[in-house]
């Protein structure tokens, strides 16, 4: 018999797409792949000379379950660089991705039937993880016409005594959008733990995005590599924590993981110290294909109420083409072979819109942009 927390987790459906896609490409169908939310840069040439050097010099055993002190340091430096806050490399726990960080994070937290409250659309893995860790997803509608950020009276309305956290995604998966100043400030206020995904920061085209350590220490960050330095192979995450936090989290890493990737993560530290010349690189190119992205979605029917200046995302409304994204997602891989990824994998808030990733080139995007619109034209 399957235990039901395995038998009734959901698909993570943008991975279906990709699969699906994968097959296509096997029998030799060229896909241009907007579906998937994965840099298509090479990792910098700084980050992969010093895993090879961590390697060469032997650094290849095991490390403290907390990870290395120097790494530690080196995100306390980054976060008071930055942010002008101040954190001890006793709040960090590095972790093999922000996954593992999120499953320990939720089962730290979580006695069975505990509640965080949820955006709807969200990451479609933040329900998956609270739920296998005994806690019950609590989900707050949002709007379209707000970018599909949190309203904070809504959360307050949804707070109850089982409620340990709320969490927030700034930049956001799936829209793109970052979160102003203000609505960060009122959602710090609240009377329960914040956790906040930082995983986009750093990939911000027109503002400023903000960390929740800014606003209270009542609270939980997530962050990792993958994303900024094009690092989503090297799986290396970390948590920043309250202290009493730490030691329990650290003692199922010990069971679970017994500590993170030794050479990856000194690779991480010449990450952050050593790549903001490629990185701005990145970003630059990845503007431009948001602007592009942007126009041509928008000439072609696809509604965009709020423009998404983080990440490399865009929601787009395709509800005037079909009500059903998941069956028009994989028409529009079979017909047009463009893999996107449809907004119901978000939440229901998000039927009837689709999810386009720039992580790819814009003469790609280019191309797609084009089938796109000889498919949607023959609709």
């Amino acid at each position: 018999m399957i235990a039901p927390k395995a038998k009734d987790m959901k698909s993570f459906i943008v991975m279906d797409v990709l699969e699906r896609a994968q097959e296509m490409e096997r029998r030799g169908e060229e896909v241009i792949h907007l579906e998937i939310g994965e840099p298509d840069f090479d990792t910098p040439e700084s980050i992969k000379a010093a895993c090879l050097r961590a390697i060469r010099e032997g650094k290849t055993h095991y490390t403290h379950s907390q990870g290395l002190l120097q790494l530690r340091e080196a995100i306390c430096e980054k976060y008071g660089e930055k942010y002008g806050v101040e954190i001890s490399p006793e709040q960090v726990l590095i972790t093999s991705g922000t996954s593992p960080a999120m499953l320990l994070l939720f089962s730290a937290l979580l006695e069975p039937g505990d509640e965080v409250i949820l955006p709807n659309p969200h990451y479609p893995c933040y329900p998956n993880i609270i739920s296998y860790a005994g806690g019950k997803p609590i989900f707050v509608e949002t709007e379209e016409t707000e970018g599909f950020q949190y309203l904070p009276q809504r959360i307050r309305e949804r707070i109850s005594s089982r409620t340990k956290g709320v969490l927030i995604n700034s930049p956001s998966n799936p829209t793109g959008i970052v979160m102003e100043q203000n609505r960060m400030e009122e959602i710090a206020s609240l009377p329960t733990y914040i956790i906040s995904d930082e995983i986009y920061h750093g990939l911000v085209y027109k503002g400023k995005e903000h960390t929740i350590l800014e606003f209270t220490n009542h609270c939980f960050v997530l962050n990792g590599f993958s994303k900024l330095y094009a690092m989503t192979g090297w799986r290396l995450g970390y948590l920043i924590a309250p202290r009493e936090f730490i030691r329990p989290m650290q003692v199922m890493q010990q069971n679970l993981f017994i500590s993170p990737n030794s050479f990856v993560q000194w690779a991480g530290i010449a990450a952050l110290r050593e790549a903001q010349k490629e990185v701005e690189e990145m970003k630059e190119i990845y503007n431009r294909r948001r602007e592009f992205m942007l126009k041509k979605l928008q000439q072609l029917g696809l509604r965009v109420a709020v423009e998404p200046t983080g990440a490399f995302y865009i929601l787009a409304n395709a509800q005037k083409f079909s009500s059903d994204s998941y069956r028009l997602a994989f028409d529009i891989l079979e017909k047009a072979r463009v893999g996107v990824t449809p907004g119901t994998d978000f939440g229901s808030r998000a039927e009837g819109f689709l999810r386009f990733s720039y992580a790819n080139s814009l003469e790609n995007i280019e191309e797609a942009m084009e089938r796109l619109r000889r498919y949607l034209e023959g609709l």
